[in-house]
Formats: structure tokens, C-alpha cells, sequence
């Protein structure tokens, strides 16, 4: 499901209305716990937490034109997705995340590489996704990038 949307509002109104409360609390949950430094703003036809070209003016490798991407939220067709690049970047925090899920949530963890899936979502574990956005600060990320990148 892409909603079509050019900005973060208009992407909130087209979120089907059985869905609303728990994406926006899902996006509520993520401005208050991330830390200082990142832009809320569409990106990749989602709502998204970029590292702004004034931090970081390389921008993103594959598309140098686009800020560095981090988190992004959005309503997919049989589920909430969270798609978190720390998580992907960084083996241990992955670790964590993994063992932490099973303490906050009854369902197992429905995830890939970066993408975490809330097919039940009523379910979504906001306290475990309030400590995960606590967890990577805008340097921190930066830092993570730039090594993950050269090892290529």
C-alpha cells in the first residue's frame, strides 16, 4: 500500500481510519524518544527521521541528493512498519531488540533486515520502540554509516 502523500500531514490523513490511533501513537512514540538532531519528513513514500544535508551534507550514498535515512514508519497493506537502519546496521543492538521483544510482546517478532512488522496492532510494543529510538544518537548513527560504508 503507497499512500500518496507529499508531506508528513498529508501521509497522516491518507492512513486508513481503523489504523489511525495506533500509527500516530506509533509516530508520537518516536518524536518524543529519538534523540535531538534528526528531521521528521517524507521520504521513500513514508513518513520518515533523516539526518538533515546541514549535519551531514553527503547525504546518502546511493542517492547523495537525499538526507541520510534512519527510521521510517509506514502503513503497509496487511501491516504498521517500522523500518529501523540501526537495527540493520549494528549486530548487537539487533541482539537486544531480539531479546528484548519477547518481554514486551506475546506475538513472535515478524522482521527482516531493517523492517519490523505490526500485523496485530494493537499489539505494538510502544515502551520497546521509545527505548530503541533512545539508543542511536545522530553522531552515533553518522559513525555507524560511515564505518558500515568503508567496509564495502
Amino acid at each position: 500500500m503507497n499512500l500518496e502523500a507529499s508531506t508528513v500531514k498529508e501521509y497522516l490523513a491518507a492512513v486508513p481510519e481503523e489504523r489511525q490511533k495506533y500509527f500516530n501513537k506509533l509516530r508520537s512514540v518516536i518524536k518524543k524518544n529519538i534523540p535531538k538532531g534528526f528531521k521528521e519528513q517524507m521520504i521513500y513514500k513514508m513518513v520518515g527521521y533523516v539526518v538533515p544535508h546541514s549535519k551531514y551534507p553527503d547525504g546518502y550514498h546511493c542517492k547523495p541528493s537525499d538526507p541520510l535515512p534512519f527510521v521510517n514508519i509506514a502503513s503497509q497493506k496487511n501491516f504498521i512498519a517500522l523500518y529501523h537502519m540501526g537495527i540493520y546496521a549494528k549486530p548487537d543492538l539487533l541482539e537486544w531488540f531480539v531479546n528484548e521483544y519477547p518481554k514486551h510482546c506475546k506475538r513472535k517478532l515478524d522482521m527482516g533486515k531493517s523492517c519490523i512488522r505490526f500485523k496485530k496492532m494493537e499489539e505494538i510494543p510502544y515502551e520497546l520502540i521509545a527505548e530503541l529510538m533512545q539508543k542511536m544518537t545522530v553522531d552515533d548513527w553518522i559513525a555507524l554509516y560511515e564505518a558500515n560504508l568503508k567496509k564495502k
